[in-house]
C-alpha cells in the first residue's frame, strides 16, 4: 500500500445506486470506518450522494451527476479524493464470480473472465466491470480486488449445486451458484462472536432486502441456498420474479413474442412485489397500505409465506435448527415481517419475543426458545474492507 494513505475504499455497486465506505486501516487493528454513503437514483431524475462522515459525525448530502453509472463513478472518486486524498486500495463486490472461492486482485485476465459471463447476470455485471474500468483508468496503480458473492456458497454440496439440464449445459456453467455471500459471511461471524456453539450447528440466515435470499448452514459452511444460477431465482423479492416454473416461461414466450431483453425486464424489474401489488416494491409502503389494499396484503402474505417455506425446507435439510438469523433492509428492522415469516414455526422450536422483537433487539427468541432467533445489521462494505486489507497484506 501506498505509505502516505492506507486507506480502502469499498465500492458496492448496484442498479440504480453506488454504496461506498472508506476505511482507515492500523497495523494490529480491524479497518474502521472514515466515510461512508450512498449516490442513488443512478440514472434517474434527481440523483443524490448522501454521506456520513465518521471523523466528526456530520451527515449531508449533495446533489450528484449521475445520469450513468459510469458517470457516478467518476463523480464519486472526484469527490472523495477532495474528502480524503487517494485511497490505497479499493475493493468492489462482485455479484458473480463463477469458481472463485475467495476475493482475488483484479488484472486484465479476470476482467476478460468477467466480461466473458456478462450474459449471467446483465443487472449487475455491467455495472460493477464499469466502476472498476473507471477507477483502473482514473487511479492506474491503485490495486482493486473483486470480492464475489458467490464465494460464500463454494462449499455447496454436489447435489445443491445441479440443475435438472442435460449435462451439456453444466459444462456452458449453467448451475446453482448462490449470492449475498458477503453479507452471509459477515452476520456468521457476527454469530460466531456472539454465540460459538449455535454458530457451528445448524444454521438459517435469511437475508432480505429488495433482494432476498436464505442459505442453510452447517459447520460454518453453506450447504444450501434459495438463489440459484442467477440472483433471480429462490424467493419472491422486490421486483424479482423468485423461482418461477419453467411452463410459465414457455407461455409468456409465445404468447407475448417477448425477446430475451424483455423477458429479464420482466422477471427482474416488473415483478415479484411490485407485479403481485401493483403498486410498490417497497415493504413499507405496502404494510401501510395493507389494510386497506388486498393486493399489497397478498404481495406481503406471499412473501412472508415464501420464506416460512424455504425455512422449514431447510430445516430438514441440515436435520433440525440451532439459530435462525434475520438481515438486510427488511430483516433487520421489520418486526412484522419477521413475526410473520416465524408464526407457526413452534414445531421446529422457534419461538420470538414479541417486545424485543418489536425493538429490533439483536437476540429476538422467547426465553427458553430451544431455537435461538437473532436481527443482525449486516455490512458488507466492512466485509469487503476487511478482505481487501487481509489480501494486500499477504502479497
Amino acid at each position: 500500500m501506498h505509505p502516505e494513505n492506507k486507506n480502502i475504499l469499498a465500492v458496492n455497486g448496484g442498479s440504480s445506486s453506488i454504496k461506498f465506505a472508506l476505511y482507515a486501516t492500523v497495523p494490529g487493528a480491524v479497518p474502521s470506518r472514515v466515510l461512508s454513503g450512498k449516490i442513488d437514483r443512478v440514472g434517474l431524475d434527481g440523483p443524490r450522494l448522501t454521506y456520513t462522515d465518521n471523523r466528526n459525525g456530520k451527515r449531508d448530502g449533495i446533489p450528484a451527476k449521475a445520469s450513468s453509472p459510469a458517470e457516478a463513478a467518476a463523480f464519486l472518486l472526484e469527490w472523495l479524493l477532495k474528502q480524503a486524498g487517494a485511497p490505497a486500495a479499493i475493493g468492489h463486490r462482485v455479484v458473480h464470480g463463477l469458481q472463485h472461492r475467495q476475493a482475488s486482485l483484479i488484472d486484465e485476465s479476470l476482467l476478460k473472465e468477467l466480461r466473458g459471463i456478462v450474459a449471467y447476470d446483465p443487472d449487475h455485471l455491467p455495472g460493477e466491470i464499469g466502476l472498476i474500468e473507471l477507477f483502473r483508468k482514473e487511479q492506474p496503480d491503485t490495486p482493486q480486488v473483486a470480492c464475489f458473492d458467490t464465494a460464500f456458497h463454494a462449499t455447496l454440496p454436489r447435489r445443491a449445486q445441479l440443475l435438472p439440464l442435460p449435462r451439456h449445459y453444466e459444462g456452458m456453467g449453467l448451475r446453482r451458484y448462490g449470492f449475498h455471500g458477503l453479507s452471509y459471511s459477515y452476520v456468521l461471524e457476527e454469530l460466531t462472536r456472539m454465540d460459538a456453539v449455535r454458530a457451528r450447528g445448524s444454521v438459517i440466515l435469511a437475508h432480505l432486502g429488495s433482494g432476498a435470499s436464505l442459505a442453510a448452514v452447517k459447520d460454518g459452511v453453506s450447504v444450501d441456498t434459495t438463489m440459484g444460477f442467477t440472483p433471480t431465482g429462490g424467493i419472491v423479492m422486490g421486483t424479482r420474479t423468485g423461482d418461477l416454473d419453467p411452463g410459465v416461461i414457455g407461455y409468456l414466450l409465445q404468447k407475448e413474442r417477448l425477446g430475451a431483453e424483455a423477458f429479464s425486464r420482466l422477471v427482474n424489474h416488473e415483478s415479484g412485489l411490485l407485479g403481485v401489488s401493483g403498486t410498490s416494491p417497497d415493504m413499507q409502503d405496502l404494510l401501510a397500505r395493507e389494510s386497506e389494499d388486498e393486493r399489497a396484503a397478498e404481495a406481503v402474505s406471499l412473501f412472508c409465506y415464501q420464506i416460512k417455506k424455504a425455512i422449514g425446507a431447510y430445516s430438514a435439510v441440515l436435520g433440525g435448527l440451532d439459530a435462525l438469523v434475520f438481515t438486510g433492509g427488511i430483516g433487520e428492522r421489520s418486526s412484522v415481517i419477521r413475526s410473520r415469516a416465524c408464526a407457526g414455526l413452534g414445531y421446529l422450536g422457534v419461538g420470538l419475543d414479541q417486545k424485543a422483537n418489536e425493538h429490533n433487539s439483536l437476540s429476538i427468541a422467547a426465553t427458553g426458545s430451544p431455537v435461538a432467533v437473532y436481527a443482525i445489521p449486516t455490512d458488507e462494505e466492512w466485509m469487503i474492507a476487511r478482505t481487501v486489507d487481509q489480501l494486500l497484506k499477504e502479497q
